[in-house]
């Protein structure tokens, strides 16, 4: 009975999907999420809790989140003639945008990607097309992505600006292109633009079609759940129309709204995670049988000898250490880990760890 009640309400494109699965991290030192590992000191925590002390819980939030929506827009310097929406992570962003479109849209995106563009595209019913990445390189097929956009006519193209999960810049010339040759909208997702020192927020104003979108999960509050994404006016006006009202609730507002204006704390932490970041790679590197790729975001891809990815990402969690497992996704992610900058502590442990897993491994050969 409740099978056939649940086949007759859901469509099959949710029935076919799989959910996003969080790995459970409990005791574990947790670098798999790509999440700033560093608190705030007491004195910011002090000035925070006496910010939000009055905050009117009773009262709905501001639904325009106004004066968080200024101070984002001088922060990361939002050209005067765009517009910013704000959502409940860049997920919910991504849903807007998906929401907005036919039902026999397009939607394209490099693969690998982040997950999120396929996921809601297919919960959504929408066409999607992933376009392979150059192998080892990573770096964009260019013939392969304009061949596609110019057959599938797509709604929407995601370009992750570092891409995840490889860590890498595409080429700003190929990116410029396909903003030339797209028929729909082109989002450049800037999560990790706090580790990259690149963006195209400049030039939105010269291409009507382009949205950039960030998120301050990367920077250190992830746990606000804040994105937000800016481009033409008119566009971000449409947006709007189906944005859920008060979704940006009062406390993450004045929170994100404080820490924002506390950008030294920030930069000193990400050019710490920038600094270890250059270590661990060079670490990873120097073990046999490891190719460690160069990243711009805060976490390093590295790939495994063959068939040996799954194994050491188990052993790893033996060690008392979480990382991604990248390799059952095939492709060119297979024999691929995914590691998140962490702590120097944790780092330390890390490096230790998957040390002695491959030294034991190539002792038993």
């Amino acid at each position: 009975m409740t099978q056939n009640l649940i086949t007759s309400v859901f469509r099959d494109e949710v029935l076919n999907l799989s959910a996003y699965k969080v790995a459970d991290s409990n005791s574990l030192i947790k670098l798999d999420a790509m999440e700033n590992p560093y608190t705030w000191p007491d004195d910011i925590k002090e000035q925070w809790l006496k910010t939000i002390k009055d905050c009117p819980i009773n009262r709905y939030p501001d639904p325009e989140a106004k004066q968080l929506a200024q101070t984002i827009k001088e922060t990361d310097k939002i050209p005067e003639q765009c517009e910013i929406l704000l959502g409940n992570g860049s997920d919910e962003i991504i849903q807007l945008l998906l929401m907005a479109l036919p039902v026999d849209a397009t939607v394209l995106a490099p693969a690998p990607g982040f997950v999120m563009y396929r996921q809601v595209a297919m919960s959504l019913g929408l066409a999607y097309h992933g376009i392979p990445l150059q192998t080892d390189s990573f770096d964009l097929d260019l013939p392969l992505m304009l061949d596609a956009i110019k057959k599938n006519q797509p709604s929407v193209i995601f370009l992750a600006y570092p891409n995840n999960p490889t860590g890498n810049l595409f080429n700003r010339q190929d990116i410029e292109k396909i903003l030339n040759i797209a028929p729909g909208l082109v989002i450049i997702d800037e999560a990790y633009a706090p580790f990259a020192d690149a963006s195209f927020i400049s030039r939105l104003p010269e291409h009507t079609n382009l949205l950039v979108m960030r998120t301050v999960s990367k920077l250190g509050l992830a746990g606000l759940r804040l994105g937000f994404i800016a481009g033409n006016k008119t566009i971000i006006k449409q947006l709007n129309k189906i944005r859920l009202p008060y979704n940006i609730n009062s406390l993450t507002q004045i929170t994100a709204n404080f820490a924002l204006k506390n950008q030294t704390l920030f930069r000193k932490q990400t050019q710490k995670i920038c600094n270890d970041r250059t270590t661990i790679l060079n670490q990873l590197n120097e073990l046999p049988d490891i190719t460690a790729y160069p990243s711009s975001a805060n976490f390093i891809l590295f790939k495994t000898k063959k068939n040996q990815a799954t194994a050491i990402f188990e052993s790893l969690k033996n060690h008392g250490i979480l990382i991604k497992n990248l390799s059952p996704q095939g492709g060119v992610l297979c024999d691929c880990l995914r590691v998140t900058i962490g702590k120097p502590d944790e780092n330390k442990a890390f490096i230790n760890s998957i040390t002695t897993i491959i030294t034991e491994n190539l002792n038993q050969l």
